[in-house]
């Protein structure tokens, strides 16, 4: 299987999306298969992307061309992962939120001491990075060189759509109701949903 269809128009990134649940991801001596991921647009279209407001330093590897990895720092303390979709000069991208440790399980374990149970040690796209010890540094490598760090891989066993689910994002304060967070149904590794909660000002006194 190619990796062609990484290209498509970014218009269809929530198809994209979709069919990269199953892939795999290897980095540093540990494998994981996608069992939730996150779709994003580009400029003007979608508020709670990065590209919303056009290009910049940070965001720039977004607009292509696909195949290529954007890591961002939040909180001061994760990183998340995303991989580069659609045509050049569109921006797109589809974070990878979650996955199932599939090799080097120990090696993950060790990276991920505070994990309750070895679902939990990519549940989340902090989690997934820390499992994998990727950060910044990937930014603006690719996914699909046999070279990089950090490679996309075909599925074993590519899911059926039956056992695809589709809904809000998580942990954006803009377009949140958005439905382009997609995972495998009944996988245990899939991360916790939580709608988001607009943060309250309190008027100084």
């Amino acid at each position: 299987m190619g990796y062609e269809w990484l290209s498509a128009p970014a218009s269809e990134i929530a198809g994209t999306a979709a069919g990269l649940l199953g892939w795999e991801i290897d980095a540093h001596g540990v494998r994981i298969r996608l069992t939730e991921v996150e779709a994003y647009s580009g400029q003007g279209e979608d508020p709670a992307s990065h590209a919303h407001r056009g290009v910049t330093k940070r965001n720039e590897v977004m607009f292509g061309p696909a195949g290529y990895l954007y890591a961002y720092f939040i909180y001061g303390t994760h990183w998340c992962l995303n991989i580069v979709c659609g045509e050049p000069g569109r921006a797109a991208a589809v974070l990878f939120r979650a996955g199932a440790v599939l090799d080097g399980l120990e090696v993950a374990r060790t990276r991920r001491p505070a994990a309750r149970n070895d679902a939990d040690l990519a549940r989340g796209p902090a989690k997934l990075c820390s499992a994998l010890a990727v950060d910044g540094t990937v930014t603006g490598l690719s996914a699909v060189d046999s070279a990089g760090p950090v490679r996309l891989l075909p599925p074993s066993r590519p899911p059926m759509a039956a056992e695809i689910a589709a809904g809000p994002r998580v942990g954006v304060a803009s377009a949140h109701d958005v439905p382009w967070r997609f995972w495998l149904a009944g996988d245990p590794t899939v991360s916790a949903y939580r709608r988001h909660t607009p943060r309250v000002r309190r008027n100084a006194s």
